[in-house]
């Protein structure tokens, strides 16, 4: 008989439950607003990439002559005061050049490919802090004999101060935003409920200067330019009826 009773509360508290568990809270009107803030700053770290690449009928000779020629331009950057820890191998690789194949008929099997020589290519990154050398040491690593220019581009060796700047400004930006299209809903402003960031990106506001590489041409014309550092951010603001 108690198990029947204990049953039957057990069925007349069970609704009750199940309408108390399924019952939500009101969802909180909100305001979304993202802003981007924006710096400029002189850049002062240039990276300079260069390469070389070395012909030879054999292997060994290609390397040889490529590490021959190296070391000159790496003795040209000593001489120009450029710390080694400034000079990365950015690439290193190894090619065999093959014999065009001969011409042969419809029914000819193909012929297996034949090495004839191959080419070692070195590029190196060099990170400069004198600006002033820049174009000293674009000049001076191509009269050594390096061979190939690969880029030029510039940095910031610390962008902490920059970018936060920039996102104290999009923060700014966002509320004063917020604060317009609060008034013109005719809602107000309760608090804010998060706030993310959405990252920063570096740009280079001028374009690259054009590199002067023919020999007697002179030292290669530089721009600096400015670096440009944005940052955005994402406010939750919760609304309420003014």
């Amino acid at each position: 008989m108690r198990i029947v009773r204990l049953l039957a509360l057990l069925m007349v508290g069970f609704p009750a439950a199940v309408q108390a568990h399924n019952e939500t809270k009101p969802e909180t009107p909100t305001l979304t607003v993202s802003e981007t803030g924006t710096m400029t700053h002189a850049p002062d770290t240039a990276f300079v990439t260069f390469g070389l690449e070395s012909p030879g009928k054999v292997l060994a000779e290609a390397q040889r002559r490529n590490s021959a020629t190296m070391g000159s331009v790496m003795d040209r950057l000593r001489e120009l005061q450029i710390d080694k820890e400034l000079i990365q191998t950015s690439s290193f690789t190894v090619s065999p050049q093959y014999r065009p194949p001969p011409k042969r008929s419809a029914d000819a099997p193909p012929a297996s490919p034949e090495i004839v020589g191959y080419v070692v290519s070195n590029m190196v990154t060099v990170e400069i802090r004198a600006l002033d050398k820049v174009g000293t040491v674009i000049e001076e690593v191509l009269k050594a004999g390096a061979n190939s220019f690969h880029g030029l581009h510039w940095g910031l060796r610390d962008e902490q101060p920059v970018r936060l700047s920039a996102l104290k400004q999009a923060v700014a930006k966002a509320r004063e935003k917020a604060a317009v299209l609060s008034e013109a809903l005719q809602v107000k402003l309760v608090r804010v409920l998060s706030v993310s960031e959405g990252g920063h990106v570096i740009r280079q506001a001028a374009p690259m200067a054009r590199m002067a590489m023919e020999s007697g041409a002179g030292e290669a014309p530089i721009s600096l330019g400015e670096m440009k550092v944005e940052a955005s951010v994402t406010l939750v603001y919760e609304i309420a009826p003014n």
